[in-house]
């Protein structure tokens, strides 16, 4: 829109984009939580912090708990608290570090790594067919965006929790 029309406000655009991601998002949500847990996961007691814990290390392979509480953004204490309750269910290990024995080395347990990798496909194959027509500047300002979404999202939460 190059105009400014006086029954088509300047900020127009951006209520039709903010009322559509407000319509699109609660569908999209809803289509990723009705992907099912594979079988030979479905006795486990995965929740949804699981995923992402999960995805880095099927993506990036075995982590230290620092790198893996680096990527969650969270502290390492929580992973090591997320690492304890997979390790007990035996879906991960614990390696000690070659270099350093010391520090441990999370990865997926062997056993596990077909079922969770089918788990994650059903996401990454939508998401690849989603930014693959994309140029890399357009794949960056998608993933920045929804970044930013996440923060203002987090802001908004913590104000209204605080106002009630």
């Amino acid at each position: 829109m190059s105009t400014h029309d006086p029954v088509d406000p300047p900020d127009a655009d951006l209520a039709a984009a903010v009322r559509t991601m407000l319509l699109s998002m609660p569908r999209i949500v809803g289509t990723v939580k009705k992907i099912k847990i594979p079988e030979a996961l479905r006795s486990f007691d995965l929740a949804p912090r699981h995923l992402s814990l999960l995805s880095f290390l099927l993506f990036d392979g075995p982590l230290g708990v620092s790198a893996l509480a680096e990527r969650l953004e969270v502290a390492p204490a929580t992973v090591s608290l997320m690492v304890g309750d997979l390790g007990r269910q035996g879906i991960l290990e614990r390696r000690a570090d070659p270099a350093d024995r010391r520090r441990a080395i999370i990865a997926i347990a062997d056993a596990h790594r077909p079922a969770i990798d089918a788990w994650l496909a059903t996401g990454a194959s939508a998401w690849r067919e989603a930014l693959e027509p994309l140029t890399p500047e357009q794949r960056r300002m998608v993933i920045d965006t929804f970044a930013r979404y996440e923060q203002a999202a987090a802001r908004s939460r913590t104000a209204a929790e605080g106002a009630g």
